[in-house]
Protein backbone atom coordinates (compact mmCIF):
# COMPACT_ATOMS: atom_id res chain seq x y z
CA UNK A 1 0.00 0.00 0.00
CA UNK A 2 0.79 3.73 -0.49
CA UNK A 3 0.06 5.15 2.65
CA UNK A 4 1.83 4.60 5.88
CA UNK A 5 0.20 1.94 7.92
CA UNK A 6 -1.49 2.69 10.81
CA UNK A 7 -1.32 1.93 14.53
CA UNK A 8 -2.93 -1.21 14.99
CA UNK A 9 -4.33 0.14 18.44
CA UNK A 10 -6.85 1.96 15.86
CA UNK A 11 -7.99 -1.84 15.03
CA UNK A 12 -7.90 -3.52 18.69
CA UNK A 13 -9.51 -0.32 20.30
CA UNK A 14 -12.68 -0.48 17.23
CA UNK A 15 -12.90 -4.32 17.97
CA UNK A 16 -13.34 -4.13 21.66
CA UNK A 17 -16.41 -1.61 20.83
CA UNK A 18 -17.67 -3.91 18.34
CA UNK A 19 -17.78 -6.62 20.48
CA UNK A 20 -20.00 -4.57 23.53
CA UNK A 21 -23.04 -4.67 20.89
CA UNK A 22 -23.25 -8.09 19.62
CA UNK A 23 -25.70 -10.77 21.53
CA UNK A 24 -24.46 -13.60 23.52
CA UNK A 25 -23.48 -16.77 21.81
CA UNK A 26 -22.65 -14.76 18.66
CA UNK A 27 -20.18 -14.97 15.20
CA UNK A 28 -19.61 -11.55 13.18
CA UNK A 29 -18.46 -12.10 9.64
CA UNK A 30 -16.62 -9.78 7.50
CA UNK A 31 -15.49 -10.19 3.78
CA UNK A 32 -13.16 -7.96 1.81
CA UNK A 33 -14.54 -6.68 -1.08
CA UNK A 34 -14.27 -8.40 -4.30
CA UNK A 35 -11.64 -7.10 -7.19
CA UNK A 36 -13.81 -6.50 -10.32
CA UNK A 37 -12.95 -7.46 -13.77
CA UNK A 38 -12.47 -4.72 -17.04
CA UNK A 39 -11.70 -6.38 -19.97
CA UNK A 40 -10.11 -9.54 -20.93
CA UNK A 41 -7.69 -10.00 -17.88
CA UNK A 42 -7.95 -5.99 -17.10
CA UNK A 43 -9.41 -5.40 -13.40
CA UNK A 44 -10.38 -2.36 -11.83
CA UNK A 45 -7.86 -0.51 -8.31
CA UNK A 46 -9.10 -2.49 -5.13
CA UNK A 47 -11.01 -0.75 -2.60
CA UNK A 48 -11.23 -2.20 0.63
CA UNK A 49 -14.67 -3.01 2.35
CA UNK A 50 -14.62 -0.11 4.78
CA UNK A 51 -16.27 -2.50 7.85
CA UNK A 52 -13.90 -5.11 7.63
CA UNK A 53 -11.01 -2.09 7.10
CA UNK A 54 -12.22 -0.71 10.35
CA UNK A 55 -11.64 -3.58 12.28
CA UNK A 56 -8.57 -4.93 10.85
CA UNK A 57 -6.68 -2.66 9.02
CA UNK A 58 -5.95 -4.83 6.27
CA UNK A 59 -5.69 -3.47 3.29
CA UNK A 60 -6.17 -6.59 0.62
CA UNK A 61 -8.16 -8.25 -1.29
CA UNK A 62 -9.77 -12.16 -0.25
CA UNK A 63 -9.80 -11.62 3.52
CA UNK A 64 -12.37 -12.37 5.91
CA UNK A 65 -12.80 -11.12 9.57
CA UNK A 66 -14.34 -13.67 12.10
CA UNK A 67 -14.86 -12.25 15.42
CA UNK A 68 -16.55 -14.92 18.05
CA UNK A 69 -16.16 -13.36 21.96
CA UNK A 70 -17.14 -16.65 23.50
CA UNK A 71 -15.18 -18.82 21.32
CA UNK A 72 -14.34 -22.12 23.67
CA UNK A 73 -10.93 -21.76 22.01
CA UNK A 74 -9.62 -18.62 23.37
CA UNK A 75 -7.61 -18.28 19.92
CA UNK A 76 -10.41 -18.22 17.90
CA UNK A 77 -12.06 -15.53 19.49
CA UNK A 78 -10.82 -13.14 16.73
CA UNK A 79 -9.74 -14.68 13.44
CA UNK A 80 -8.34 -13.08 10.22
CA UNK A 81 -7.96 -15.46 7.03
CA UNK A 82 -5.87 -14.09 4.38
CA UNK A 83 -5.12 -15.43 0.64
CA UNK A 84 -1.83 -17.49 1.30
CA UNK A 85 1.35 -15.78 -0.58
CA UNK A 86 4.34 -17.21 -2.06
CA UNK A 87 7.60 -16.20 -3.58
CA UNK A 88 5.51 -16.31 -7.03
CA UNK A 89 2.80 -14.52 -6.25
CA UNK A 90 5.62 -11.76 -5.26
CA UNK A 91 6.97 -11.65 -8.22
CA UNK A 92 3.55 -11.60 -10.27
CA UNK A 93 1.55 -9.24 -8.20
CA UNK A 94 3.88 -7.52 -5.62
CA UNK A 95 4.16 -8.52 -1.70
CA UNK A 96 1.22 -9.66 0.06
CA UNK A 97 1.23 -10.04 3.97
CA UNK A 98 2.23 -13.10 5.80
CA UNK A 99 0.76 -14.35 8.62
CA UNK A 100 3.44 -12.16 10.65
CA UNK A 101 2.30 -9.05 8.90
CA UNK A 102 -1.54 -9.92 9.00
CA UNK A 103 -0.41 -9.65 12.84
CA UNK A 104 1.80 -6.81 12.88
CA UNK A 105 -1.11 -5.18 10.70
CA UNK A 106 -4.43 -6.03 12.54
CA UNK A 107 -3.14 -6.84 15.90
CA UNK A 108 -5.07 -10.12 15.84
CA UNK A 109 -2.95 -13.40 16.67
CA UNK A 110 -4.69 -15.73 15.25
CA UNK A 111 -4.09 -16.06 11.04
CA UNK A 112 -5.08 -18.40 8.95
CA UNK A 113 -4.73 -18.62 5.31
CA UNK A 114 -8.11 -18.67 3.38
CA UNK A 115 -7.77 -22.35 2.39
CA UNK A 116 -8.59 -22.87 5.95
CA UNK A 117 -11.60 -20.97 6.34
CA UNK A 118 -14.48 -23.24 5.65
CA UNK A 119 -13.30 -26.20 8.03
CA UNK A 120 -12.66 -23.64 11.16
CA UNK A 121 -15.90 -21.55 10.31
CA UNK A 122 -17.91 -24.54 9.97
CA UNK A 123 -16.24 -25.82 14.22
CA UNK A 124 -17.00 -22.41 15.27
CA UNK A 125 -20.49 -22.23 14.05
CA UNK A 126 -21.35 -24.94 15.63
CA UNK A 127 -20.55 -23.17 18.72
CA UNK A 128 -22.83 -20.38 18.20
CA UNK A 129 -26.34 -19.49 18.46
CA UNK A 130 -26.54 -16.23 16.00
CA UNK A 131 -24.51 -15.40 12.61
CA UNK A 132 -23.93 -11.79 11.90
CA UNK A 133 -23.96 -11.17 8.39
CA UNK A 134 -22.78 -7.90 6.67
CA UNK A 135 -24.42 -5.80 3.81
CA UNK A 136 -24.39 -2.68 2.00
CA UNK A 137 -27.14 -0.51 4.10
CA UNK A 138 -26.02 3.09 3.25
CA UNK A 139 -28.87 5.28 2.39
CA UNK A 140 -27.58 5.69 -1.12
CA UNK A 141 -26.63 2.89 -2.23
CA UNK A 142 -28.07 1.22 -5.16
CA UNK A 143 -26.49 -2.31 -5.03
CA UNK A 144 -26.85 -4.21 -8.20
CA UNK A 145 -23.94 -6.53 -8.22
CA UNK A 146 -23.26 -9.09 -5.57
CA UNK A 147 -20.53 -8.92 -2.97
CA UNK A 148 -18.69 -11.22 -1.28
CA UNK A 149 -20.50 -10.35 1.77
CA UNK A 150 -23.88 -11.22 -0.21
CA UNK A 151 -22.69 -14.35 -1.46
CA UNK A 152 -21.51 -15.60 1.97
CA UNK A 153 -24.58 -15.05 3.49
CA UNK A 154 -26.67 -16.96 1.01
CA UNK A 155 -24.53 -20.00 1.25
CA UNK A 156 -24.24 -19.79 5.02
CA UNK A 157 -28.29 -19.55 5.46
CA UNK A 158 -27.76 -22.28 3.24
CA UNK A 159 -25.46 -24.39 5.00
CA UNK A 160 -26.62 -23.11 8.66
CA UNK A 161 -30.23 -23.06 8.60
CA UNK A 162 -31.26 -23.37 12.08
CA UNK A 163 -29.37 -20.27 13.44
CA UNK A 164 -30.16 -17.31 14.05
CA UNK A 165 -29.28 -14.56 11.94
CA UNK A 166 -28.73 -10.65 12.79
CA UNK A 167 -27.30 -7.54 10.70
CA UNK A 168 -24.53 -6.34 11.09
CA UNK A 169 -24.91 -3.35 9.69
CA UNK A 170 -26.84 -0.75 12.48
CA UNK A 171 -24.09 -1.72 14.65
CA UNK A 172 -21.30 -0.50 12.16
CA UNK A 173 -23.59 2.78 11.62
CA UNK A 174 -23.20 3.79 14.92
CA UNK A 175 -19.78 3.28 15.59
CA UNK A 176 -18.51 4.27 12.58
CA UNK A 177 -19.42 8.27 12.74
CA UNK A 178 -17.70 8.59 16.11
CA UNK A 179 -13.78 8.90 15.17
CA UNK A 180 -10.77 8.34 17.24
CA UNK A 181 -7.88 10.68 17.83
CA UNK A 182 -5.79 8.50 15.05
CA UNK A 183 -8.11 8.69 12.62
CA UNK A 184 -9.15 12.20 13.05
CA UNK A 185 -5.56 12.77 12.39
CA UNK A 186 -5.14 10.78 9.50
CA UNK A 187 -8.27 12.89 7.88
CA UNK A 188 -6.63 15.94 8.67
CA UNK A 189 -3.63 14.80 6.67
CA UNK A 190 -5.90 14.07 3.90
CA UNK A 191 -7.51 17.61 3.83
CA UNK A 192 -3.30 18.97 4.01
CA UNK A 193 -3.29 16.97 1.18
CA UNK A 194 -6.13 18.62 -0.21
CA UNK A 195 -4.74 22.33 0.51
CA UNK A 196 -1.28 21.78 -1.35
CA UNK A 197 -3.80 20.29 -4.08
CA UNK A 198 -5.71 23.69 -4.15
CA UNK A 199 -2.52 26.41 -3.23
CA UNK A 200 -1.37 24.49 -6.79
CA UNK A 201 -4.11 25.31 -8.91
CA UNK A 202 -4.54 28.65 -7.57
CA UNK A 203 -1.05 29.49 -9.36
CA UNK A 204 -2.38 27.10 -12.61
CA UNK A 205 -5.66 28.86 -13.53
CA UNK A 206 -6.02 31.07 -15.81
CA UNK A 207 -8.67 32.06 -19.37
CA UNK A 208 -7.91 29.28 -21.57
CA UNK A 209 -7.30 26.39 -19.40
CA UNK A 210 -9.22 23.15 -19.51
CA UNK A 211 -11.13 21.80 -16.98
CA UNK A 212 -9.46 18.03 -16.93
CA UNK A 213 -6.01 20.48 -17.00
CA UNK A 214 -6.67 21.54 -13.61
CA UNK A 215 -8.22 17.93 -12.31
CA UNK A 216 -4.51 16.96 -13.48
CA UNK A 217 -2.93 19.40 -11.41
CA UNK A 218 -5.16 18.22 -8.38
CA UNK A 219 -4.17 14.90 -9.02
CA UNK A 220 -0.53 15.37 -9.09
CA UNK A 221 -0.42 17.01 -6.02
CA UNK A 222 -2.78 14.22 -4.43
CA UNK A 223 -0.20 11.37 -5.71
CA UNK A 224 3.43 12.79 -4.59
CA UNK A 225 1.95 13.38 -1.26
CA UNK A 226 1.02 9.34 -0.78
CA UNK A 227 -2.47 9.53 -1.81
CA UNK A 228 -4.24 7.08 -3.95
CA UNK A 229 -5.55 9.74 -6.03
CA UNK A 230 -8.88 11.32 -5.23
CA UNK A 231 -11.57 10.29 -2.55
CA UNK A 232 -14.23 10.96 -5.24
CA UNK A 233 -15.09 11.35 -8.89
CA UNK A 234 -14.03 15.09 -8.89
CA UNK A 235 -16.30 17.79 -10.04
CA UNK A 236 -14.27 21.01 -12.18
CA UNK A 237 -17.06 23.00 -13.36
CA UNK A 238 -16.26 26.16 -14.76
CA UNK A 239 -19.67 28.89 -15.73
CA UNK A 240 -22.94 27.52 -16.36
CA UNK A 241 -21.27 23.73 -15.84
CA UNK A 242 -21.25 24.79 -12.04
CA UNK A 243 -25.08 24.47 -11.45
CA UNK A 244 -25.15 20.81 -12.43
CA UNK A 245 -24.76 19.46 -9.05
CA UNK A 246 -23.11 16.33 -10.19
CA UNK A 247 -20.98 17.55 -13.09
CA UNK A 248 -17.80 15.54 -13.76
CA UNK A 249 -17.23 15.91 -17.88
CA UNK A 250 -14.55 18.06 -16.83
CA UNK A 251 -13.84 18.69 -20.45
CA UNK A 252 -14.43 22.45 -21.09
CA UNK A 253 -12.27 25.78 -21.24
CA UNK A 254 -12.47 27.65 -18.74
CA UNK A 255 -13.53 31.36 -19.94
CA UNK A 256 -12.53 35.03 -18.71
CA UNK A 257 -14.94 36.17 -16.42
CA UNK A 258 -16.35 33.06 -15.33
CA UNK A 259 -16.24 31.23 -12.11
CA UNK A 260 -14.49 27.90 -11.83
CA UNK A 261 -16.52 25.27 -8.93
CA UNK A 262 -14.58 22.76 -7.71
CA UNK A 263 -15.44 19.52 -5.62
CA UNK A 264 -12.36 17.77 -5.07
CA UNK A 265 -10.85 15.89 -1.74
CA UNK A 266 -7.47 13.50 -1.85
CA UNK A 267 -8.11 10.18 0.16
CA UNK A 268 -5.24 9.20 2.52
CA UNK A 269 -5.92 5.50 3.97
CA UNK A 270 -8.80 5.11 2.58
CA UNK A 271 -10.22 7.80 4.65
CA UNK A 272 -11.81 10.56 2.44
CA UNK A 273 -11.50 14.69 2.76
CA UNK A 274 -13.85 16.54 0.77
CA UNK A 275 -13.57 20.70 -0.72
CA UNK A 276 -14.84 23.01 -2.42
CA UNK A 277 -13.64 25.92 -3.66
CA UNK A 278 -15.16 29.03 -6.05
CA UNK A 279 -11.87 30.86 -8.02
CA UNK A 280 -12.12 33.37 -10.75
CA UNK A 281 -10.68 32.47 -14.29
CA UNK A 282 -9.38 35.85 -14.72
CA UNK A 283 -7.72 36.27 -10.79
CA UNK A 284 -10.85 38.73 -9.71
CA UNK A 285 -14.42 38.34 -8.89
CA UNK A 286 -16.97 40.84 -10.47
CA UNK A 287 -18.90 42.47 -8.20
CA UNK A 288 -22.06 40.08 -8.16
CA UNK A 289 -19.79 37.18 -7.92
CA UNK A 290 -18.41 37.98 -4.58
CA UNK A 291 -21.30 39.56 -3.42
CA UNK A 292 -22.89 35.43 -4.44
CA UNK A 293 -19.62 33.85 -2.60
CA UNK A 294 -20.04 36.20 0.33
CA UNK A 295 -23.37 35.54 1.10
CA UNK A 296 -22.74 31.96 0.57
CA UNK A 297 -19.41 31.98 3.04
CA UNK A 298 -21.84 33.74 5.57
CA UNK A 299 -24.05 30.58 5.38
CA UNK A 300 -21.25 28.09 5.94
CA UNK A 301 -19.79 30.24 8.82
CA UNK A 302 -23.25 30.19 10.80
CA UNK A 303 -24.00 26.99 9.59
CA UNK A 304 -20.39 25.57 11.26
CA UNK A 305 -21.29 27.38 14.30
CA UNK A 306 -24.52 25.00 14.80
CA UNK A 307 -22.56 21.85 14.27
CA UNK A 308 -22.36 20.99 18.28
CA UNK A 309 -23.16 18.28 20.26
CA UNK A 310 -27.18 17.50 20.64
CA UNK A 311 -28.28 18.91 17.46
CA UNK A 312 -30.42 17.00 15.46
CA UNK A 313 -29.75 16.61 11.57
CA UNK A 314 -33.07 17.35 9.86
CA UNK A 315 -33.28 20.59 12.58
CA UNK A 316 -30.43 21.66 11.54
CA UNK A 317 -30.65 21.69 7.80
CA UNK A 318 -33.97 23.53 8.34
CA UNK A 319 -32.44 26.48 10.14
CA UNK A 320 -29.29 26.38 7.63
CA UNK A 321 -32.63 27.15 4.94
CA UNK A 322 -33.73 29.95 7.25
CA UNK A 323 -30.53 31.47 6.98
CA UNK A 324 -29.98 30.67 3.07
CA UNK A 325 -33.58 32.75 2.53
CA UNK A 326 -32.40 36.20 3.91
CA UNK A 327 -29.10 35.51 2.20
CA UNK A 328 -31.40 35.49 -1.32
CA UNK A 329 -33.85 38.36 -0.47
CA UNK A 330 -30.56 40.08 0.18
CA UNK A 331 -29.19 39.30 -3.38
CA UNK A 332 -32.60 39.60 -4.68
CA UNK A 333 -33.15 36.11 -5.93
CA UNK A 334 -36.21 35.73 -3.96
CA UNK A 335 -38.94 38.54 -2.61
CA UNK A 336 -41.17 38.66 0.27
CA UNK A 337 -44.19 37.52 -2.63
CA UNK A 338 -41.88 34.22 -2.95
CA UNK A 339 -41.49 33.31 0.91
CA UNK A 340 -45.27 34.20 1.42
CA UNK A 341 -46.33 32.20 -1.35
CA UNK A 342 -43.74 29.14 -0.56
CA UNK A 343 -44.59 25.79 -0.02
CA UNK A 344 -43.58 24.31 3.65
CA UNK A 345 -42.25 21.12 1.78
CA UNK A 346 -40.25 22.91 -0.80
CA UNK A 347 -39.38 26.15 0.92
CA UNK A 348 -38.41 28.95 -2.19
CA UNK A 349 -34.77 29.21 -1.06
CA UNK A 350 -34.50 25.79 -2.46
CA UNK A 351 -34.89 27.13 -6.13
CA UNK A 352 -31.34 27.96 -5.46
CA UNK A 353 -29.91 25.60 -2.96
CA UNK A 354 -31.06 22.39 -3.82
CA UNK A 355 -29.49 20.02 -1.85
CA UNK A 356 -28.49 19.09 2.08
CA UNK A 357 -25.86 21.11 4.21
CA UNK A 358 -23.72 18.40 5.65
CA UNK A 359 -23.29 14.64 5.55
CA UNK A 360 -20.90 12.27 7.85
CA UNK A 361 -17.42 11.90 6.35
CA UNK A 362 -14.87 9.21 7.15
CA UNK A 363 -13.47 6.17 5.23
CA UNK A 364 -16.61 6.86 3.04
CA UNK A 365 -16.85 10.25 1.63
CA UNK A 366 -20.65 9.69 2.11
CA UNK A 367 -20.22 8.05 5.30
CA UNK A 368 -22.44 5.70 7.27
CA UNK A 369 -24.56 7.76 9.88
CA UNK A 370 -28.02 7.18 11.62
CA UNK A 371 -29.63 9.95 10.80
CA UNK A 372 -32.28 10.00 13.51
CA UNK A 373 -29.06 10.64 16.16
CA UNK A 374 -27.95 13.82 17.48
CA UNK A 375 -24.55 15.51 16.29
CA UNK A 376 -22.11 14.23 18.89
CA UNK A 377 -18.59 14.84 19.49
CA UNK A 378 -15.65 13.17 17.32
CA UNK A 379 -18.30 13.36 14.72
CA UNK A 380 -17.23 14.80 11.49
CA UNK A 381 -19.29 16.35 8.67
CA UNK A 382 -18.86 18.74 5.92
CA UNK A 383 -20.33 21.65 5.81
CA UNK A 384 -21.14 23.15 2.23
CA UNK A 385 -23.99 25.44 1.18
CA UNK A 386 -24.28 26.71 -2.38
CA UNK A 387 -25.96 29.15 -4.83
CA UNK A 388 -27.07 28.33 -8.29
CA UNK A 389 -28.06 30.86 -10.77
CA UNK A 390 -27.82 29.36 -14.03
CA UNK A 391 -28.77 32.32 -16.14
CA UNK A 392 -25.68 34.05 -14.79
CA UNK A 393 -23.72 31.01 -15.35
CA UNK A 394 -22.80 30.96 -11.77
CA UNK A 395 -22.75 28.17 -9.50
CA UNK A 396 -20.95 28.97 -5.97
CA UNK A 397 -20.21 26.22 -3.26
CA UNK A 398 -18.23 26.08 -0.02
CA UNK A 399 -17.60 22.98 1.46
CA UNK A 400 -14.95 22.54 4.34
CA UNK A 401 -14.94 18.94 6.78
CA UNK A 402 -15.51 19.75 10.24
CA UNK A 403 -14.94 18.05 13.48
CA UNK A 404 -17.56 18.80 16.32
CA UNK A 405 -16.17 18.83 19.43
CA UNK A 406 -17.41 18.90 23.70
CA UNK A 407 -17.66 22.92 23.38
CA UNK A 408 -17.91 23.87 19.34
CA UNK A 409 -15.42 22.49 16.00
CA UNK A 410 -12.67 21.81 14.89
CA UNK A 411 -12.12 22.65 10.68
CA UNK A 412 -10.15 20.26 9.58
CA UNK A 413 -9.62 22.72 6.40
CA UNK A 414 -9.10 25.92 8.71
CA UNK A 415 -6.07 26.61 6.49
CA UNK A 416 -7.25 25.94 2.89
CA UNK A 417 -7.92 29.67 1.88
CA UNK A 418 -11.58 30.89 2.04
CA UNK A 419 -12.00 34.49 1.36
CA UNK A 420 -12.36 35.68 -1.52
CA UNK A 421 -10.03 38.67 -1.19
CA UNK A 422 -7.12 36.06 0.37
CA UNK A 423 -8.28 33.99 -3.20
CA UNK A 424 -7.72 37.00 -5.50
CA UNK A 425 -4.91 38.41 -3.64
CA UNK A 426 -2.80 34.59 -4.03
CA UNK A 427 -4.11 34.23 -7.63
CA UNK A 428 -2.12 37.87 -8.57
CA UNK A 429 0.56 37.35 -6.22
Amino acid sequence: MRYHALNNSLYISNRANFVKHLKPKSIAVFNSNDIMPTNADGTMPFRQNNDLLYLSGVDQEESILVIFPEALNAKHREVLFVKETSALIAIWEGEKLDKAAATKQSGIQTIYWLSDFDTVFNALALEAETIYVNQNEHLRADVSVETRDARFSKECKIKYPNHNYERLAPIMRALRPIKSQIELDVMQQACDITEKGFRRILDFVKPGVMEYEIEAEFAHEFLRNRSRGYAYTPIIASGYNACVLHYIENNMECKAGDVILMDVGAEYANYASDMTRCVPVSGRFTDRQKDVYNAVLRVMKASTAMLIPGTLHDEYHEEVGRIMESELLGLGLLDKTDIANQDKNNPAYKKYFMHGTSHHIGLDVHDVEVRTTPFAENMVLTVEPGIYIPNENLGIRLENDVVITKDGQHDLMRNIPLEAEEIEDLMNS
